[in-house]
């Protein structure tokens, strides 16, 4: 079968630290490469110091929607320095240096992070592969990497039952993301409406779907928009925030959000992914 590829030149890039920071549940590293499925395509990731290299099963005439999906015209270095100086920063930057914010379709990021409620990374890998894998259109992918699937849409999974999807092993998030699903499916609610909005009206928009709560509106507004000051407060990012900045003090989560608004910067997005992988690894 051939292969499409291409090589994208970067710059202080971290692909793993990326791929593997849970912001995004479809990538599996396979020999020293990288494998997932971006929109309609299978692809294949390599990197070295100064490039990425592309492999894809189907032709590509513009190679764009995988520079913006990986974001490779981010000054990152700019974006570092903007983040406050203080310890734990530079402690998370010298951990994590070179990873980057995603730019994620935002029904596959929404419908994601609704799955990912009190689940860990490699729980909610395995339901995604599963729903894919049964609601999704198959895409071609190179021999030896498996079946491929792309992420199956509103309409799509507006049509299934919520038994159907819960044999996907998502539980009670199954009505959830039905119910999601049907609405914007048919048109009740507009994804793409979101970033015109100010962040709390739109963060107020998404909450009102169910089983979205601040954390998740937080995580679609950010990876999905790139919305900077969406910052997400998982458990590892609490832990992180108590830790770092209140030790041996009871703080809210309230709190927590107050701090993060002016603490962080106008990356307060990037920072708290630095954080969030700089605890998972750290604790790890």
């Amino acid at each position: 079968m051939i292969s499409y590829t291409h090589s994208f030149v970067v710059e202080d890039y971290n692909l793993a630290a990326t791929l593997a920071s849970g912001q995004a549940f479809r990538w599996r590293c396979r020999d020293g490469a990288w494998e997932g499925v971006v929109g309609n395509q299978w692809v294949r990731l390599r990197s070295d110091e100064f490039s990425i290299h592309a492999e894809v099963a189907a032709p590509v005439k513009d190679w764009a929607w995988l520079s913006d999906y990986l974001q490779l015209d981010v000054d990152i270095r700019n974006v570092v320095r903007t983040f406050p100086e203080d310890e734990p920063m530079k402690a998370a930057v010298n951990v994590c240096r070179g990873l980057r914010l995603l730019r994620q379709d935002p029904w596959e990021c929404l419908a994601s992070f609704i799955l990912s409620s009190t689940k860990q990374i490699v729980q909610i890998q395995q339901i995604i592969g599963l729903l894919t894998e049964r609601f999704g259109e198959p895409i071609p992918a190179l021999p030896g990497s498996g079946p491929a699937y792309a992420f199956p849409s509103p309409a799509r999974l507006a049509r299934a039952t919520e038994a159907e999807l819960r044999a996907c092993k998502m539980g009670f998030r199954a009505p959830y993301l039905l119910a999601t699903a049907r609405a914007v499916a048919a048109g009740q609610f507009d994804l793409a409406r979101l970033q015109q909005l100010p962040t709390a009206v739109a963060r107020s928009e998404l909450m009102k779907l169910p089983g979205v709560g601040r954390k998740i509106a937080d995580c679609v507004l950010l990876f999905a928009y790139g919305i900077q000051d969406a910052f997400p407060v998982d458990i590892w990012v609490m832990k992180g925030l108590r830790q770092l900045y209140f030790p041996r003090r009871r703080v809210s989560l309230r709190r927590l959000h107050q701090f993060a608004a002016a603490h962080f910067g106008p990356s307060a997005g990037y920072a708290q992914q630095y954080l969030f992988h700089y605890m998972r690894t750290k604790l790890r």
